[in-house]
């Protein structure tokens, strides 16, 4: 069974920076995709970054501030959020599919093969 477990959110000031996980079981992470997607209060969720074997992919709102990277080791995929601004809060999620990253910004998370819980981030302005 694929689970997907998300950490690290928390609050944070405009400018500031946060790193969140997302410990993954049941898949070898080397032969996945995985995705971050994330809802903002009154949003719809939206993808915001992908990594594979091959690429990584950022949304144009995090492109130049977020870093994705992943531990093949640790069944982890980081996702290192700087330079914070109040409109980054929201609930994180992490999740998988094939070829999820050619297609993250189509493809609503509730299509995908799996998903982790979510984790808040609040950036206070």
């Amino acid at each position: 069974q694929m689970r997907l477990v998300e950490s690290g959110g928390g609050s944070a000031q405009p400018g500031g920076s946060l790193t969140l996980s997302c410990a993954v079981s049941g898949f070898t992470l080397a032969d996945f995709s995985i995705a971050w997607y994330r809802q903002a209060p009154g949003r719809e969720r939206e993808g915001i970054s992908c990594i594979s074997t091959t690429s990584r992919f950022y949304a144009d709102p995090v492109k130049g501030r977020f870093t994705i990277s992943r531990d093949i080791a640790q069944s982890t995929v980081y996702l290192q959020m700087e330079n914070l601004k109040p409109e980054d809060t929201g609930e994180y999620y992490c999740a998988t599919d094939p070829g999820l990253c050619t297609r993250i910004l189509t493809t609503p998370m509730d299509e995908l093969d799996a998903w982790g819980q979510g984790t808040q981030v609040t950036v206070y302005s």
